[in-house]
């Protein structure tokens, strides 16, 4: 058993909308909490309602803002995961990546003949991050898969991938 296995963790950064969506919900539920408070016969019962609102908001919404994509190379198989909070793990892509039809940078002249029809955007969305596209068949439908990797996982894809992997 000559498995070659490399994991790679990219933590999306948090852009402007994402702070849009915690100010709303917290100013939301003040708001709330002031006009419950307003109606004589809801009283304290209005604190309880609020708080459980406020918990509800922040498992299902908040903890789902701190964003990492975890990508598992086994051989030329990867997995790529979704991390929120560094808590909660779940499976987003599986694929052969000796199937892409090519890997390279996002910016390539190379993939400005090939029009995707759909795009899954596994990156950090950082400005300067050296993004990378593997255009690649998955269930009849060509789409285009973009990954941030690090110098050590293109250095494990590059042998698996020859002729269709580039660095520009």
């Amino acid at each position: 058993m000559n498995d070659a296995l490399y994991e790679h963790i990219v933590a999306r950064k948090s852009g402007p909308l994402d702070l849009v969506k915690k100010i709303g919900i917290i100013v939301a539920l003040v708001l709330l909490l002031f006009i419950l408070f307003s109606i004589p016969t809801v009283g304290t019962f209005a604190l309880i309602i609020v708080a459980g609102l406020g918990f509800l908001a922040y498992q299902f919404v908040f903890t789902k803002l701190n964003v990492e994509y975890e990508y598992a190379l086994l051989n030329h198989d990867i997995d790529i995961d979704i991390i929120y909070s560094q808590q909660k793990r779940k499976r987003l892509l599986s694929f052969d990546f000796q199937q892409a039809e090519i890997i390279a940078p996002k910016n390539s002249p190379r993939l400005n003949a090939i029009n995707p029809e759909k795009t899954y955007d596994f990156t950090s969305r950082a400005a300067d991050a050296k993004t990378y596209a593997i255009v690649i068949s998955l269930e009849r439908k060509k789409v285009c898969v973009l990954i941030e990797p690090d110098q050590g996982m293109i250095n494990h894809m590059k042998p698996w991938m020859g002729s269709k992997f580039f660095l520009d």
